[in-house]
């Protein structure tokens, strides 16, 4: 897991050695217990981590969009779209590209399925 998991009771290898001061109310013998909106950077990963909900969620970000370079270029999840369907002329290779699109845009989670 990580060196800053568990308690001082925990295995020595998932024993936090989180300096109590983030959190004095909370300590326990020199220990910080984890609490809800807790974040630490997971150096060895890379990535970010957040205590919620009584578990850690490492590697993931929460937030209602990104922003880059003052553009926004992810919001919140759009409505489903379905599949091309009927028509007068059928163009098996657009339908194909349309539904490899859809695919795409259902698996990142940009749409609804």
């Amino acid at each position: 897991m990580g060196w800053w998991f568990g308690r001082k009771s925990a295995p020595a290898d998932a024993r936090p050695f989180v300096p109590a001061w983030l959190c004095s109310d909370m300590a326990e013998e020199g220990f910080a217990r984890s609490f809800d909106g807790l974040s630490v950077y997971v150096r060895s990963e890379g990535v970010p981590a957040l205590f919620r909900g009584g578990t850690w969620e490492i590697g993931s970000l929460r937030g209602a969009r990104l922003v880059i370079e003052g553009q926004q270029v992810v919001g919140g999840r759009f409505g489903s779209i379905s599949n091309p369907a009927g028509g007068g002329n059928v163009d098996i290779e657009a339908r194909n590209a349309i539904l490899e699109i859809l695919a795409a845009l259902r698996g990142h989670g940009l749409i609804e399925t």
